[in-house]
Parts: structure tokens; sequence; C-alpha cells
């Protein structure tokens, strides 16, 4: 059975990420970290960005408790989820900030212990928020950008893919007959798309009003088959047709499907890539093996970001050691997402909690 991500990964399995063929196509460059006066400067000619880590702070009395995911609002308001621990069920999941940093409010408490994916999504002319939450709480919901819920939803029984009792268990689940979802993708029809990342592996599709119609893929080797499949997007850059696209990350692909979940393609040469997110013409991976990529509308890498894959083969437990981190490289990337400008929010998997801001230069 797969590893659940909270688990300890090797210092082997990292170091060998940097001997990782490139599948997707090579990069022209590393973007290599410099220091431009007091600024620190990655990336090169369109993919330069102004790096700036811990770029929102948490007052007190609230921690960060191992960040997950981030999302933008269209108000360019930042939201972001922590996993949270279980024994702490007054303290939020979700945080939202100004697009300055500054700290806005607080909610998600039902989270605590599982929170995990965050989207916005606009819905006529309103705005919502698709939470996934794993481990004890094992479910999916629909909020306000208040915090308010409008559905919570535990595992969709009616697919027939899930032990007796799923849907009401709170004990994690760690098979391919548990639930354990991370992660939605947006449809036109105004369905989603949610993923059971670490449960069965399944992509579950749901219609506007939440109700499950069917599912495609499962634990296997590939091709359609997945060992993780932990993100998910729906590809709708210009110029190429309309895919769903899943990271499946243990086997450091991403597998790309037809609309209709028909599996199409596979683009190899990541670290255990977590998710994804478009802008333009780019696509956006952010990989735990210390790696933030972008790929054109061919696929075709033109940035490897804060890529650090070495350090983690050198010093064992890095995630727990800030005093160790360096400026502009990355230690766990678990999520990014585009702001409307094209600059890039990166939340990591390490237990003090860091998300940072990259402004287009």
């Amino acid at each position: 059975m797969p590893q659940p991500f909270h688990s300890r990964l090797s210092r082997r399995a990292f170091g060998a990420c940097a001997a990782l063929a490139t599948g997707a196509a090579a990069a022209p460059a590393l973007a290599a970290v410099r220091q431009v006066g007091s600024e620190t400067i990655v990336g090169e000619g369109a993919h330069t960005f102004r790096v700036k880590h811990d770029f929102p702070q948490l007052p007190a009395p609230y921690t960060w408790q191992t960040t997950h995911n981030v999302a933008v609002d269209g108000a360019g308001n930042l939201y972001v989820i922590h996993e949270g621990r279980k024994e702490q069920k007054d303290h939020p999941a979700i945080f939202v900030f100004d697009p300055t940093g500054k700290f806005v409010r607080a909610f998600g408490s039902q989270f605590q212990g599982g929170g995990h994916g965050i989207e916005v999504r606009k819905e006529g002319s309103d705005e919502f928020l698709y939470v996934c939450a794993y481990q004890q709480v094992k479910a999916f919901a629909k909020l306000t950008l208040d915090g308010e819920t409008v559905w919570y939803k535990k595992a969709p029984m009616e697919s027939g893919v899930y032990a007796p009792g799923e849907d009401v268990s709170t004990k994690p689940s760690w098979n391919r007959q548990g639930f354990l979802p991370t992660n939605v993708a947006f449809l036109d029809d105004g369905g989603f798309l949610l993923a059971d990342g670490y449960g069965t592996f399944k992509i579950h599709r749901f219609d506007k009003d939440a109700k499950w119609v069917s599912c495609f893929g499962g634990a296997g080797d590939g091709k359609g088959t997945f060992n993780t499949a932990h993100g998910l997007w729906v590809d709708r850059r210009e110029g190429r047709e309309p895919s769903i696209v899943v990271t499946d990350r243990a086997h450091d692909t991403l597998q790309i499907f037809a609309m209709d979940g028909t599996y199409k393609e596979t683009l190899t040469g990541f670290g255990l890539p977590a998710n994804l997110d478009t802008w333009k013409n780019l696509l956006l991976v952010p990989e735990l093996k210390a790696c933030v990529t972008l790929l054109d509308e061919k696929n075709q890498v033109v940035a490897r970001l804060g890529r650090a894959v070495e350090r983690l083969g050198e010093i064992q437990n890095l995630r727990g050691q800030p005093d160790k981190w360096l400026p502009g490289q990355f230690v766990h990337p678990h999520d990014a997402c585009f702001t409307p400008n094209g600059d890039i929010f990166v939340a990591e998997w390490v237990a003090t909690g860091r998300v940072s801001k990259l402004e287009r230069v």
C-alpha cells in the first residue's frame, strides 16, 4: 500500500529525484537563485519572480499546523488551509489574508485535523470555497467566503467503491476502500471533480447540485490508474483541447484525460507532483521534491523555480529545520496557485507552515 502523505520520506527517495528524466521536456534553465540588493530573485526572462517567503503572518493566538493548500478570490484575497491537529478542535483550519498579506479572518474548525484542499469558484455573481479534508474528517464541503456551510458531504456510497460504513467513519482509512479526499476541479456545466487522493484513488464526477454522477481511475500502474491521485485541474489553456489533468504523485507523473475521463497521455519527469493551476499559456506544478515547475502550452518545461532537490538528500528532516531553509529555495511545495496578474502563491508541507509569494518581475 502506498505510504500516506504524512509518512516519513526517505533521504534516498528525495536524492533520486536529482537524476529524474524530464519527460515533459527539459527546461532551458533551472532558474537559479540570485540576490539583487535586498531582494531574492528566481527565474529567467518572462518567468522571473521576486520571492517573499512567509508572506502572510498569523496573529496570536493562531499557529500554522502544516500548511497544505492555497486559493485566491476575485478581490485578490488569499485563502490558506492547513491540516491542523485533531486535539485542537476549536482552532480554525482556514485563514484569509488581504492582497498585502494582512490577516482578515479565520474559520473552518470542522476541518481541523484533516484540512487539505481548497479552491475558489465564481457562481453567478457570488464566489464560494470548495474544501477537502482527509485524515479523520473524511469530508468535502462548499462554503461561502465567510465560512458559512452551503453543504457538507462524506463518502459517495452510491459509487459502490467504498467499504460499508465509510460515510460515517471517522477513522483514517489508508486503503483502496477508504475515503480520504484531497482536491477538487471545476466543470463548465456547474459540476465538479473530486480526487480521492489517499483512499480509492478514484476521480469522482458530481453535478451542479453535488450529486454523484460517475468515477474513473483507481489504483494501478498508470495510463488511467494511479498511485496516489493527489491533485487535479481542468486544463482550458488556449490552443489545447480541454482536458482533465491529474497528478499521479507516487509515480512522479501527470496523467491527461479527455473530459469524459478517457485516458490520453502521461507526462513524466516530476518529483512527487502535488497539484496544478493554469494562467494564460502556463501550467503550474508544485512538486513535493523541492520544486515549482512551469510548463507552456505544448507542455514543455520553461522554468523550475526554487529547485533544491539535492538538499533534501543531504539534510535529513529538512522540513523540520527552518534555520536551514535558504532564501529562494523550496522544501516541500504542496500546492501553488496563480493570482489574476500571474504572481504565484506557494504553500509548503512543513510543520511550522510556510506560504511564499512569487511576484512576477
